[in-house]
């Protein structure tokens, strides 16, 4: 299976995805970078590796129908089977999706459907659960559609959170979750392994 990685700052995430590739655990090819900040250091990483970059943000286009339809045609171009997002921070075109129906997946810094939404990505997640006075944290890896972070969940898993913890250091222990575990849930997509009915994901991870 083909998979193009969406990012838009560090890609650590992405990295990630290419160690587990290198080391033969992860059956896919990484196909090709897409982002919309011409200085993410994901780019970095690709090219590092061998991995076509694709610059493309809307502000490129005449009109957002321009932009949806070059952004399928690199798609189609790398023979795309799977969207994987590790940090866009870009909301994915509604032509996309469909075209795109539950082969696009995300990784959210926190348990859906808490502490999601518009607006809560990266430490303000973690500042939000910390405000709350929650006692565990986690990361979801689900379905995109077209709400924020509101498609089928494949996968959660849970990190306490402790009465020490600002979010910096929440982050820094959910995002070794995160790492640990968004490329098994594209090895179980990539080998068959999930189904999607209604709102509910199925397989084993």
């Amino acid at each position: 299976m083909n998979v193009a990685v969406f990012a838009s700052g560090g890609g650590s995430n992405f990295q990630a995805l290419i160690d587990r590739v290198a080391s033969n655990e992860l059956h896919c090819t990484l196909a090709v970078c897409v982002g919309n900040n011409s200085s993410a250091f994901a780019f970095e990483r690709a090219k590092k590796h061998g991995i076509p970059v694709c610059h493309m943000a809307p502000s490129h286009f005449a009109s957002a129908t321009a932009y949806e339809e070059a952004l399928l045609a690199e798609l189609r171009r790398h023979d795309t089977g799977l969207i994987a997002l590790a940090g866009y921070m870009k909301k994915i075109p509604v032509s996309v999706i469909k075209a795109f129906e539950n082969r696009i997946v995300n990784i959210h810094p926190g348990l859906l459907p808490a502490f999601g939404g518009k607006g809560l990505y990266g430490e303000k997640v973690h500042q939000a659960v910390l405000d709350y006075g929650a006692k565990i944290s986690g990361i979801s890896i689900h379905f995109v559609d077209e709400e924020y972070d509101h498609g089928p969940i494949i996968f959660q898993a849970t990190v306490p959170v402790l009465d020490t913890d600002d979010a910096h250091a929440l982050a820094s222990r959910v995002l070794s979750l995160e790492h640990a575990s968004y490329w098994r849930v594209i090895e179980a997509i990539a080998q068959g392994r999930i189904t999607v009915k209604g709102r509910k994901a199925y397989g084993a991870v």
